[in-house]
């Protein structure tokens, strides 16, 4: 047996055992349930190569565009707001399977779609699929793993969602040569019944259990992921906890609620408004104003920007539980920042080099895909009372899905008001901000169980 340093909730140190084969179970849980960011990653970004076919086949304008586009981020607004909801009262596990289900339903109706207007509601209906799974995933996995690891389990979930998206990259560069958008969006099928599959294999959550009541069923699944003295140290802390704070709602507009409130709410924006998805969604479209004239060389280098995404994503992996979150954000933020500068002055330039354009991508999203990518999802899963986390991270989760729907669904005409530059430097502005609000109210959570990181807030 080894022994891992931890945290108590003001700094502390203290020595706690670990187990190896406890957290290989714990690893089997997460890698499954990541399944549902796969997904998330997958029906989000297929767009990205699709939208040159079906914006021929409807004929459609730039705001039709944006709209067929950001459509499935409205259905995203709508899960992530009843999710939590949903996962409180009724567990974590059940309202995954439904939605796996909703997944690979409605990818199908998508694929088949004759006309705009039944497009557009499957689109919406996966877009629900997408805001369940984007709160519940992180929220499930942060609660089964052992804190000494959580940040490298969560941030499977942001692997699986850049998986998704280099996959949903690929697929569509397979079927762009012969245009079959349909093909694009039906595959999403597989990895739905693999998750659907999957899930009945997996426990439910301890600390979900524990809110209500369940302590010896909880024990059980926490003795799998942890050495017998980490789970009965932190049953009791969940028992305290519980007793403590029966939570509801409301009261995290309390005032010792206030900041974590805020960090999570303002970082949601943040992610949102300095461009990420923008790039995302509308890879192709940026390289093919850069010079890259077909619609499959466009897609082809998309697939590369999606590769370096997932290689920066893995990195983070490794760096999170060791360097911790805040120097990670910082850097990542800060790289953001200067990327964008450097696209917008490119885009100002008299003659656009395309691969100059092609290279700021891939380091704005690999600065993404360190910092703030993976971290928001991390921290809105650690930041918020175990009584109320579900329906805490769903109110994050809104407002970063209302924030992605506006910031995709103005971007087209933004270049038209402000140009490709003027766009950039906007995007370039908020990582100012962000960057600014990070540094001095984000908290580092690295080493601290949910418990100790809910007790720090009121200390």
């Amino acid at each position: 047996m080894n022994l891992s340093s931890r945290q108590g909730p003001f700094g502390v140190a203290r020595t706690r055992p670990t187990a190896n084969g406890s957290s290989a179970y714990a690893l089997l849980i997460a890698v499954t349930a990541a399944v549902g960011g796969l997904l998330f990653g997958y029906d989000t970004s297929v767009i990205s190569g699709a939208i040159l076919f079906v914006r021929q086949l409807f004929q459609l304008s730039s705001t039709g565009t944006e709209l067929a586009v950001s459509i499935v981020l409205g259905g995203a607004a709508l899960g992530a707001a009843v999710a939590g909801y949903f996962a409180d009262r009724f567990g974590r596990k059940p309202v995954l399977i439904v939605d796996a289900i909703i997944f690979g339903v409605f990818a199908v109706v998508t694929g088949l779609a004759n006309g705009l207007a039944v497009f557009l509601v499957a689109r919406f209906l996966v877009g629900v699929a997408v805001g369940v799974a984007s709160m519940i995933t992180p929220l499930y996995i942060a609660e089964v793993a052992p804190a000494r690891i959580r940040g490298a389990f969560v941030t499977l979930n942001q692997l699986a969602i850049v998986t998704g998206i280099v996959v949903a990259y690929y697929v569509d560069y397979v079927f762009s040569g012969t245009g079959n958008w349909r093909a694009m969006f039906g595959s999403a099928v597989v990895p739905s019944l693999i998750l659907l599959v999957a899930l009945a294999f997996l426990p439910e959550s301890p600390r979900w259990l524990a809110a209500h009541g369940r302590l010896d069923e909880a024990l059980g699944i926490l003795s799998r992921v942890e050495t017998p003295e980490e789970a009965q140290h932190d049953l009791q802390e969940l028992r305290e906890v519980t007793q403590t704070d029966n939570l509801r709602f409301r009261d995290l507009f309390a005032p010792r609620f206030r900041r974590p409130l805020l960090v999570g709410v303002l970082l949601a924006i943040f992610q949102q408004i300095t461009g990420v998805n923008t790039i995302i969604y509308y890879t192709p479209t940026i390289l093919q104003m850069a010079g890259f004239h077909s619609a499959s060389s466009a897609i082809l280098a998309t697939v590369l920007v999606g590769g370096v995404n997932l290689a920066f994503t893995i990195l983070s992996l490794f760096l999170l539980d060791r360097v911790g979150r805040r120097p990670l954000l910082l850097l990542g933020i800060a790289g953001m920042g200067l990327s964008l500068i450097h696209l917008g002055y490119l885009f100002g330039a008299s003659h656009v080099p395309r691969n100059a354009i092609l290279i700021d991508v891939i380091a704005y999203l690999a600065s993404f895909a360190i910092g703030l990518g993976p971290i928001f999802w991390l921290l809105i899963s650690e930041i918020y009372p175990t009584t109320v986390r579900g329906q805490a991270m769903s109110l994050a989760s809104v407002v970063i899905w209302i924030s992605d729907l506006v910031v995709t669904m103005t971007f087209l005409t933004l270049v038209e008001v402000l140009g490709a530059r003027g766009s950039f430097w906007l995007y370039a502005v908020a990582c100012g901000a962000a960057l600014l609000f990070s540094a001095r109210m984000v908290p580092e959570t690295k080493g601290r169980t949910l418990e100790e990181i809910e007790e720090s807030w009121t200390g």
